[in-house]
Protein backbone atom coordinates (compact mmCIF):
# COMPACT_ATOMS: atom_id res chain seq x y z
CA UNK A 1 0.00 0.00 0.00
CA UNK A 2 1.13 3.63 -0.65
CA UNK A 3 -0.24 6.65 0.95
CA UNK A 4 -4.00 7.28 -0.84
CA UNK A 5 -5.05 10.83 -1.70
CA UNK A 6 -9.05 11.45 -1.21
CA UNK A 7 -11.12 14.32 -1.82
CA UNK A 8 -14.41 14.77 0.05
CA UNK A 9 -16.83 16.85 -1.84
CA UNK A 10 -19.19 18.48 0.76
CA UNK A 11 -22.15 20.26 -1.20
CA UNK A 12 -25.71 21.62 -1.25
CA UNK A 13 -28.11 20.04 -3.61
CA UNK A 14 -30.62 21.47 -6.12
CA UNK A 15 -33.64 19.52 -4.92
CA UNK A 16 -34.97 16.81 -7.80
CA UNK A 17 -32.78 18.45 -10.45
CA UNK A 18 -30.50 15.92 -11.60
CA UNK A 19 -28.76 18.16 -14.44
CA UNK A 20 -28.52 20.84 -12.14
CA UNK A 21 -26.75 18.78 -9.58
CA UNK A 22 -24.50 17.54 -12.10
CA UNK A 23 -23.68 20.55 -13.52
CA UNK A 24 -22.46 21.77 -9.99
CA UNK A 25 -20.54 18.96 -9.04
CA UNK A 26 -18.49 19.16 -12.35
CA UNK A 27 -17.70 22.33 -11.28
CA UNK A 28 -16.75 21.11 -7.87
CA UNK A 29 -14.71 18.29 -9.59
CA UNK A 30 -12.86 21.12 -11.24
CA UNK A 31 -12.05 23.34 -8.66
CA UNK A 32 -9.90 20.17 -6.78
CA UNK A 33 -6.93 21.48 -8.71
CA UNK A 34 -4.70 18.70 -8.11
CA UNK A 35 -4.14 14.56 -8.62
CA UNK A 36 -6.45 12.44 -6.50
CA UNK A 37 -7.20 8.81 -5.77
CA UNK A 38 -10.67 9.25 -4.78
CA UNK A 39 -13.93 11.47 -5.04
CA UNK A 40 -16.44 11.28 -2.61
CA UNK A 41 -19.87 12.59 -3.26
CA UNK A 42 -22.81 12.82 -0.79
CA UNK A 43 -25.65 10.46 -0.84
CA UNK A 44 -28.55 10.95 -3.80
CA UNK A 45 -26.07 13.70 -4.66
CA UNK A 46 -27.89 14.15 -8.11
CA UNK A 47 -31.57 14.69 -6.20
CA UNK A 48 -31.37 15.05 -2.64
CA UNK A 49 -32.79 12.62 -0.35
CA UNK A 50 -36.23 11.98 -2.16
CA UNK A 51 -38.50 9.23 -2.06
CA UNK A 52 -40.22 10.60 -5.65
CA UNK A 53 -38.18 7.02 -6.99
CA UNK A 54 -40.87 6.84 -10.37
CA UNK A 55 -40.08 10.31 -11.31
CA UNK A 56 -36.24 10.51 -10.70
CA UNK A 57 -35.21 6.58 -10.95
CA UNK A 58 -32.49 6.04 -13.55
CA UNK A 59 -31.55 2.94 -15.42
CA UNK A 60 -27.94 1.89 -15.21
CA UNK A 61 -25.81 3.62 -18.17
CA UNK A 62 -27.87 6.53 -18.46
CA UNK A 63 -27.17 10.02 -17.42
CA UNK A 64 -25.67 9.57 -13.79
CA UNK A 65 -23.86 6.69 -14.90
CA UNK A 66 -21.85 8.45 -17.77
CA UNK A 67 -21.37 11.50 -16.25
CA UNK A 68 -19.71 9.30 -13.11
CA UNK A 69 -17.71 7.64 -15.90
CA UNK A 70 -16.98 10.97 -17.93
CA UNK A 71 -15.34 12.65 -14.93
CA UNK A 72 -13.52 9.48 -13.65
CA UNK A 73 -11.88 9.23 -17.14
CA UNK A 74 -11.12 12.89 -16.95
CA UNK A 75 -9.39 12.92 -13.38
CA UNK A 76 -8.25 9.63 -13.17
CA UNK A 77 -9.98 8.82 -10.03
CA UNK A 78 -12.05 6.19 -8.23
CA UNK A 79 -15.79 8.15 -8.08
CA UNK A 80 -18.08 7.33 -5.14
CA UNK A 81 -21.67 8.47 -4.55
CA UNK A 82 -25.11 7.54 -4.44
CA UNK A 83 -28.33 7.95 -6.98
CA UNK A 84 -31.73 6.61 -7.77
CA UNK A 85 -31.50 3.74 -9.51
CA UNK A 86 -34.12 1.61 -11.37
CA UNK A 87 -33.83 -1.77 -12.06
CA UNK A 88 -37.13 -3.17 -13.54
CA UNK A 89 -40.04 -2.50 -11.34
CA UNK A 90 -37.76 -1.98 -8.30
CA UNK A 91 -35.70 1.54 -6.55
CA UNK A 92 -32.56 1.42 -5.12
CA UNK A 93 -30.42 3.70 -3.35
CA UNK A 94 -27.46 2.47 -5.55
CA UNK A 95 -23.99 3.78 -4.73
CA UNK A 96 -21.74 3.70 -7.95
CA UNK A 97 -18.52 2.96 -7.87
CA UNK A 98 -16.79 4.02 -10.62
CA UNK A 99 -13.01 3.71 -12.18
CA UNK A 100 -11.78 5.20 -14.98
CA UNK A 101 -11.66 3.04 -17.99
CA UNK A 102 -15.34 2.69 -16.86
CA UNK A 103 -15.05 -0.52 -14.46
CA UNK A 104 -17.77 -0.24 -11.82
CA UNK A 105 -19.34 -1.68 -9.20
CA UNK A 106 -22.43 -1.26 -6.76
CA UNK A 107 -23.82 -1.25 -3.60
CA UNK A 108 -27.18 -1.08 -2.55
CA UNK A 109 -28.16 0.47 0.76
CA UNK A 110 -28.83 -2.58 3.31
CA UNK A 111 -30.52 -0.21 5.71
CA UNK A 112 -33.40 2.13 4.80
CA UNK A 113 -34.55 4.72 7.04
CA UNK A 114 -37.81 4.09 7.99
CA UNK A 115 -38.58 7.05 9.52
CA UNK A 116 -38.46 8.39 6.19
CA UNK A 117 -40.58 5.70 4.71
CA UNK A 118 -37.34 4.92 2.89
CA UNK A 119 -38.59 1.08 2.81
CA UNK A 120 -41.41 1.80 1.35
CA UNK A 121 -40.00 3.10 -1.99
CA UNK A 122 -36.74 1.47 -1.91
CA UNK A 123 -35.64 -2.58 -1.92
CA UNK A 124 -32.48 -2.72 0.53
CA UNK A 125 -29.24 -4.23 -0.85
CA UNK A 126 -28.05 -7.82 -0.06
CA UNK A 127 -24.06 -7.66 -0.60
CA UNK A 128 -21.75 -5.29 1.18
CA UNK A 129 -18.95 -4.23 -1.25
CA UNK A 130 -15.38 -4.52 -0.52
CA UNK A 131 -13.34 -3.70 -3.39
CA UNK A 132 -9.49 -2.87 -3.91
CA UNK A 133 -7.90 0.75 -5.52
CA UNK A 134 -4.79 1.41 -5.64
CA UNK A 135 -3.75 -1.27 -3.42
CA UNK A 136 -6.33 -0.46 -0.56
CA UNK A 137 -9.50 -2.15 0.27
CA UNK A 138 -12.38 0.32 0.63
CA UNK A 139 -15.60 -0.46 1.94
CA UNK A 140 -18.76 2.30 0.62
CA UNK A 141 -22.07 2.15 2.90
CA UNK A 142 -24.64 4.72 2.41
CA UNK A 143 -25.75 6.96 5.42
CA UNK A 144 -28.39 5.01 8.01
CA UNK A 145 -25.95 2.01 7.77
CA UNK A 146 -24.08 4.03 9.66
CA UNK A 147 -26.40 2.91 12.70
CA UNK A 148 -25.32 -0.90 12.57
CA UNK A 149 -22.03 -2.04 13.35
CA UNK A 150 -22.57 -5.82 12.28
CA UNK A 151 -23.17 -5.38 8.91
CA UNK A 152 -19.44 -3.59 8.71
CA UNK A 153 -17.53 -5.05 10.74
CA UNK A 154 -13.68 -5.52 10.19
CA UNK A 155 -12.84 -9.15 9.99
CA UNK A 156 -8.99 -10.51 9.78
CA UNK A 157 -8.51 -12.81 6.00
CA UNK A 158 -6.11 -14.89 7.48
CA UNK A 159 -5.40 -15.81 3.67
CA UNK A 160 -4.98 -12.48 2.89
CA UNK A 161 -3.30 -12.01 6.06
CA UNK A 162 -4.82 -8.67 6.30
CA UNK A 163 -8.07 -6.84 7.46
CA UNK A 164 -11.00 -7.06 4.92
CA UNK A 165 -10.69 -3.79 4.42
CA UNK A 166 -8.83 -0.55 5.14
CA UNK A 167 -11.18 2.42 4.41
CA UNK A 168 -14.88 3.08 4.97
CA UNK A 169 -16.71 5.16 3.81
CA UNK A 170 -20.28 7.08 4.53
CA UNK A 171 -21.70 9.02 2.46
CA UNK A 172 -25.18 11.00 3.71
CA UNK A 173 -27.58 13.38 3.97
CA UNK A 174 -27.73 13.10 7.74
CA UNK A 175 -29.59 16.05 9.15
CA UNK A 176 -28.50 18.84 11.19
CA UNK A 177 -30.65 17.16 13.93
CA UNK A 178 -28.76 14.03 14.26
CA UNK A 179 -25.34 15.32 14.01
CA UNK A 180 -23.99 14.19 17.39
CA UNK A 181 -24.83 10.86 16.73
CA UNK A 182 -23.40 11.46 12.82
CA UNK A 183 -20.23 12.62 14.45
CA UNK A 184 -19.82 9.88 17.63
CA UNK A 185 -20.55 7.11 14.88
CA UNK A 186 -18.38 7.90 12.61
CA UNK A 187 -15.57 7.89 16.02
CA UNK A 188 -16.75 4.66 16.59
CA UNK A 189 -16.75 2.70 13.60
CA UNK A 190 -12.77 3.71 13.55
CA UNK A 191 -11.65 2.31 16.07
CA UNK A 192 -13.52 -0.89 16.85
CA UNK A 193 -12.19 -1.16 12.58
CA UNK A 194 -9.24 -0.18 13.00
CA UNK A 195 -9.68 1.42 9.97
CA UNK A 196 -9.72 5.04 8.23
CA UNK A 197 -13.25 6.33 8.24
CA UNK A 198 -14.74 8.85 5.33
CA UNK A 199 -17.38 9.93 5.75
CA UNK A 200 -19.23 12.83 3.65
CA UNK A 201 -22.35 14.45 4.41
CA UNK A 202 -24.54 17.33 2.85
CA UNK A 203 -25.34 21.07 3.73
CA UNK A 204 -28.54 23.02 2.62
CA UNK A 205 -31.94 22.61 3.21
CA UNK A 206 -33.94 20.47 0.92
CA UNK A 207 -37.30 20.24 -0.46
CA UNK A 208 -38.77 18.62 2.73
CA UNK A 209 -37.32 21.82 4.61
CA UNK A 210 -34.79 19.51 6.69
CA UNK A 211 -31.78 21.06 6.82
CA UNK A 212 -28.15 19.39 6.83
CA UNK A 213 -24.64 21.04 8.08
CA UNK A 214 -22.36 18.72 7.20
CA UNK A 215 -19.96 17.48 9.48
CA UNK A 216 -18.31 15.57 6.58
CA UNK A 217 -14.98 14.10 8.39
CA UNK A 218 -12.15 12.10 8.11
CA UNK A 219 -11.50 9.64 10.87
CA UNK A 220 -8.07 8.01 11.89
CA UNK A 221 -8.21 4.39 12.91
CA UNK A 222 -7.21 5.60 16.65
CA UNK A 223 -10.85 7.72 16.65
CA UNK A 224 -8.70 10.97 15.89
CA UNK A 225 -10.59 13.74 13.60
CA UNK A 226 -7.97 14.22 11.12
CA UNK A 227 -10.29 16.47 9.58
CA UNK A 228 -13.62 18.04 9.01
CA UNK A 229 -15.90 20.70 8.05
CA UNK A 230 -19.46 22.02 9.43
CA UNK A 231 -22.28 24.04 7.77
CA UNK A 232 -20.33 25.33 4.70
CA UNK A 233 -19.66 23.57 1.24
CA UNK A 234 -16.44 22.51 0.87
CA UNK A 235 -13.80 20.56 -1.48
CA UNK A 236 -10.97 18.90 0.76
CA UNK A 237 -8.11 16.63 -0.75
CA UNK A 238 -6.07 14.88 1.89
CA UNK A 239 -3.50 12.10 2.33
CA UNK A 240 -4.18 9.09 4.05
CA UNK A 241 -1.09 7.31 5.52
CA UNK A 242 -0.69 3.62 4.58
CA UNK A 243 2.55 3.32 6.98
CA UNK A 244 0.44 5.08 9.89
CA UNK A 245 -2.30 2.58 9.53
CA UNK A 246 -0.24 -0.72 9.37
CA UNK A 247 2.11 0.31 11.98
CA UNK A 248 -1.31 1.24 14.58
CA UNK A 249 -2.35 -2.04 13.35
CA UNK A 250 0.81 -4.03 14.36
CA UNK A 251 0.82 -2.48 17.90
CA UNK A 252 -2.39 -2.52 18.49
CA UNK A 253 -4.18 -5.38 16.98
CA UNK A 254 -7.41 -5.84 18.48
CA UNK A 255 -9.27 -7.56 16.10
CA UNK A 256 -7.06 -10.56 17.03
CA UNK A 257 -9.40 -11.06 20.02
CA UNK A 258 -12.16 -10.25 18.33
CA UNK A 259 -15.52 -12.46 19.17
CA UNK A 260 -16.06 -15.28 16.88
CA UNK A 261 -19.60 -15.29 15.48
CA UNK A 262 -21.91 -15.76 12.67
CA UNK A 263 -25.44 -14.16 11.71
CA UNK A 264 -28.05 -16.26 12.32
CA UNK A 265 -30.41 -14.68 9.60
CA UNK A 266 -29.61 -17.17 6.38
CA UNK A 267 -30.52 -14.65 3.36
CA UNK A 268 -28.29 -11.89 5.84
CA UNK A 269 -25.12 -14.05 6.01
CA UNK A 270 -25.43 -15.34 2.15
CA UNK A 271 -25.54 -11.75 1.27
CA UNK A 272 -22.88 -10.79 3.48
CA UNK A 273 -20.07 -13.52 2.51
CA UNK A 274 -21.36 -12.88 -1.40
CA UNK A 275 -20.20 -8.75 -0.92
CA UNK A 276 -16.89 -10.07 0.48
CA UNK A 277 -15.98 -12.52 -2.32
Amino acid sequence: MRDLTITLLQSDLYWEEIDANLSAFEEKIWQIGRNTDVIVLPEMFTTGFTMNAQKLGEHMNMRTFKWMRQMADQTGALILGSFVAKVHDKFYNRMLWMEPGGNFKTYDKRHLFRMANEHKTYSAGESLLVAEWRGWRICPLICYDLRFPVWSRNTYDAISKRLNYDLLIYVANWPTARVEAWSALLKARAIENLSYVVGVNRVGVDGNSIEYNGNSAIIGPKGEVIFSSEGIETIKTLELNANSLQAFRDKFPAYMDADDFSIENEEFEEGYLTGLS
